[in-house]
Parts: structure tokens; C-alpha cells; sequence
């Protein structure tokens, strides 16, 4: 795959479902991940957490409209990150999805039915301008991740790393050898081991990732140790967390 060579854009990222509550009381925090990539050609949504009601609410909250999503982009067929769909699709259908193509064939019927265009995905392959698919990462459930292209350098989007995180930043390298600015997403990391999880930020490190925000599925534990070898280079997601980066 080519990178863009043009500049990057300024991307404005929104996470819009995480189980971890915000400062901001209007907010409802619940199981499941969901991000609003905006500032490119279009605007993307990550994820659609697990309840659509609680994503729509959310959505609301911070004054966005379903209208204003091009498309979804779905990591994997896990209900905490696609549960949300039917009830977007409701009030915009004419969106365009983005996922693994291992997707059950009972489910990609019905969300064509209610209006969507599907794209599927097996290979590495551009989304938009400055926005790629990782393809599908194999692993016990199969993953894809969202590489977005900036001028410090690219942004790694996780849904819930299934195929392991180091895996997957080895599969971003792959194709986009310059530094990763930001590593948001689930990590899946709660169960390890302390010493797992410190091999694992020394690999961050090793594959200069230079600002890390993980959220949802990464477990408490992980974060925490995360937060004490970043520093000011960690990013504590809630819901409503909001990060603009170029």
C-alpha cells in the first residue's frame, strides 16, 4: 500500500461510548466503544458501542447529528462494538460500512436491508484520503484496526486488540513505518500480568508510539501502569473525551 504524501488534516476524535463515566453527568457510560473521526473526507464513525439508544443520546449530548456519519467502520463482530448499528441505521440509513468480511452473511443482509452499503474487508486497503484499514488481523476473533494519516505521524484506532496490541502495531508498521502519534482504543490487556503488561508499554516504546490512550476493555491495571510510564503522554478516556491532533 502507498501512503498519501499530501499534508495530513487535522483529525478531531470524539469517543462517544466508553464504561468509563465522564465529569459530564448528561453522559451514560456503559459497556462498549465507539469514536467519531472527523477532518477528513469523511466523517467516520468508530464503533457503535453495544446500545444504540445510549449512543444516540450521547451523540446528542455533544451536539451531533446521525446525519453528519458517512460511514461506520467496525473493528469485529463483538455486539459491544456493533450493537449500536441498528438503531443509527434507523435514523441514517444511507451509510457505508466498513468491515471484516468474516462477518456472519445473516448480518450483513439485514444491515443491507435497513439501507447500508457494505464494503467488505480482507486486505489492507484505503478507506478515504489519510484513513486505512489494517485488514483483518487474525487471532481468536478475527480484528481490523483504523490507521489515520497525520503530519506528526499516523493514529491507531483499536476496537478491543483481540489479536493482541503488539500484533496489531506490527501489522500498522508493516505499511506506515513512521512513528505512531496516538494509540487510542481498547487493549484487552485486563488478566494479564503485571510483568505482561510492562513487556507490552516497553514494546510501545521499542515501536515509538508516542501518546497513549487507551479506553474500554484495556483493564484498570493496564491503565494505570500505562498513565505511570507515559505521563503527560497518556490520555485518561472517558465518554465525551475529545482530542484534536495533526
Amino acid at each position: 500500500m502507498e501512503n498519501s504524501q499530501s499534508k495530513g488534516p487535522l483529525v478531531k476524535l470524539t469517543v462517544l461510548y466508553d464504561n468509563h463515566p465522564s465529569p459530564d453527568k448528561r453522559l451514560k457510560a456503559d459497556w462498549g466503544f465507539a469514536c467519531l473521526v472527523q477532518g477528513l473526507e469523511k466523517n467516520i464513525l468508530f464503533d457503535t458501542g453495544a446500545k444504540g439508544e445510549i449512543l444516540l443520546h450521547n451523540m446528542a449530548q455533544l451536539g451531533f447529528s446521525p446525519q453528519e456519519i458517512d460511514g461506520v467502520f467496525l473493528s469485529h463482530h463483538h455486539t459491544d462494538h456493533t450493537g449500536g448499528l441498528d438503531r443509527l441505521l434507523e435514523v441514517n440509513p444511507n451509510l457505508t460500512l466498513w468491515l471484516p468480511a468474516s462477518f456472519p452473511d445473516k448480518d450483513k443482509l439485514a444491515w443491507r436491508q435497513q439501507g447500508a452499503t457494505l464494503h467488505e474487508i480482507t486486505t489492507p486497503e484505503s478507506i478515504c484520503p489519510h484513513a486505512f484499514s489494517t485488514g483483518i488481523i487474525e487471532g481468536w476473533i478475527k480484528e481490523q484496526s483504523l490507521i489515520l494519516e497525520v503530519n506528526s505521524g499516523t493514529i491507531v484506532l483499536t476496537g478491543c486488540a483481540h489479536p493482541r496490541i503488539v500484533n496489531i502495531i506490527s501489522k500498522v508498521k508493516q505499511n506506515f513505518p513512521q512513528p505512531i502519534t496516538l494509540l487510542l482504543g481498547g487493549f484487552h490487556l485486563a488478566g494479564f500480568s503485571s510483568r505482561e503488561i510492562v513487556g507490552i508499554i516497553q514494546n510501545f516504546r521499542l515501536q515509538e508510539v508516542k501518546r497513549v490512550a487507551p479506553a474500554h476493555c484495556t483493564g484498570e491495571e493496564a491503565i494505570e501502569l500505562i498513565a505511570q510510564e507515559y505521563q503527560e503522554d497518556f490520555i485518561r478516556i472517558s465518554v465525551g473525551e475529545r482530542i484534536e491532533i495533526q
